[in-house]
């Protein structure tokens, strides 16, 4: 197993399987135990490399629950698959750090854990977006070092967000949400970047206006820009929600940063490399009116040099999805992804994955990235 220490629950367990990190909760266990899996868990807090993992999967499991920090590409598909291993889940909504054609080539089934980050990841760029544009951080700090003298007219004067533009970048799931919370809670105007038309956002958006109208209030708009720059010209805070792929990558650099309102807000909730991070330092180290909030790294957990000495910058360590619901329900699927195909099971592929939290879960695998390609049967009622 090499040099990292690994603990072992139900060792009678018929079906081997790797957890690369502890993760939150008892249930994800139960399920595990329950379809009579011996369950192998790393306790080390360490990432761990290729041959760690490799050294792990040993000649023989059956199946393994891996991380976004681990680069699962055709290296370790082969080495599971050779040992005899039919189920892989990411314990995250995102894969980019898999190699889901290498797996499919090896075939091995890729679940992920949509639907339980949602609002959760929403409500911690809104927290970012906020720290940000009030100066919280930077305020913090002053308070902290003992320079608080006493209120001034003029200590840490913020944006005011309240009915200014939006600026969606990725209209999906969590994008949507995080628009939800802005346009209704601060009544601001709305304007998103997506390859997809978001219908349902749209009509959201414009029967709210329509019920503000009716209020008397001045009602709120969505538009969907035609392009990134469109959207950048125009959007007082920017919020960026895509995943991470070869057409998102560096999606935002000098030239788009650029094209940004002189005290425009940039948040980053993602994935790091969507954002040029020393163009982001160098561009915020120009503009100090220009704030950014900050989830996701770009060569993480490092971070480009200079930017943890702006003050016109809020950074967090990876923690969007860090709520207890959210991250034991993701310990609970990517759990269920990995036992239902081992049984056998089809694959879930519906937006809710509720009754997979608690209670007696469907005979099925909440989420199955490569279900199609593999002609994994999707579960019918």
């Amino acid at each position: 197993m090499g040099s990292k220490e690994w603990r072992i629950h139900n060792p009678s367990g018929t079906w081997r399987v790797i957890v690369t990190k502890e993760l939150p909760g008892d249930r994800w266990l139960d399920i595990l135990t329950a379809a009579d899996c011996k369950i192998e868990i790393c306790t080390s807090p360490d990432v761990l490399n290729s041959a760690e993992i490799i050294a792990a999967i040993g000649a023989a499991c059956d199946g393994a629950i891996g991380q976004l920090t681990e680069p699962w590409g055709d290296e370790l598909y082969a080495a599971l698959k050779a040992a005899g291993g039919s189920a892989y889940s990411n314990y995250a909504v995102g894969f980019n750090n898999v190699d889901v054609e290498a797996a499919t080539r090896h075939g091995i089934p890729v679940g992920n854990t949509p639907g339980v980050l949602t609002e959760t990841t929403a409500q911690m760029a809104v927290a970012l977006t906020f720290a940000a544009a009030r100066r919280v951080g930077e305020a913090e700090r002053f308070l902290r070092d003992g320079k608080y003298n006493g209120w001034l007219p003029t200590l840490f004067m913020g944006n005011l967000l309240w009915r200014k533009t939006l600026g969606i970048i990725g209209a999906g799931r969590i994008g949507s949400a995080y628009a939800h919370m802005m346009v209704e809670g601060h009544k601001m105007n709305l304007i998103y970047y997506d390859p997809h038309k978001n219908d349902a956002l749209e009509k959201h958006v414009a029967r709210y206006g329509k019920f503000l109208k009716s209020q008397d209030r001045a009602p709120v708009s969505c538009k969907r820009a035609e392009t990134i720059e469109e959207l950048l010209r125009v959007a007082d805070c920017v919020s960026i929600h895509t995943i991470l792929d070869e057409t998102t990558r560096h999606l935002i650099n000098a030239e788009r940063l650029a094209l940004m309102k002189a005290d425009a807000i940039i948040v980053n909730t993602s994935r790091g490399p969507v954002i040029d991070e020393a163009a982001l330092v160098a561009h915020c180290q120009k503009h100090p009116d220009f704030k950014a909030g900050l989830d996701v790294f770009e060569d993480e957990p490092e971070m480009k040099p200079g930017l943890v000495e702006l003050d016109n910058v809020v950074i967090v360590p990876h923690i969007a999805s860090a709520t207890s619901w959210t991250r034991q329900g993701m310990a609970t699927l990517a759990a269920s992804n990995v036992a239902a195909i081992l049984q056998g099971y089809p694959a879930w592929q519906r937006p809710d994955i509720s009754m997979f939290l608690e209670g007696k879960a469907p005979q099925a695998a909440p989420s199955i990235v490569n279900a199609e390609a593999l002609g994994i049967p999707i579960y019918k009622d």
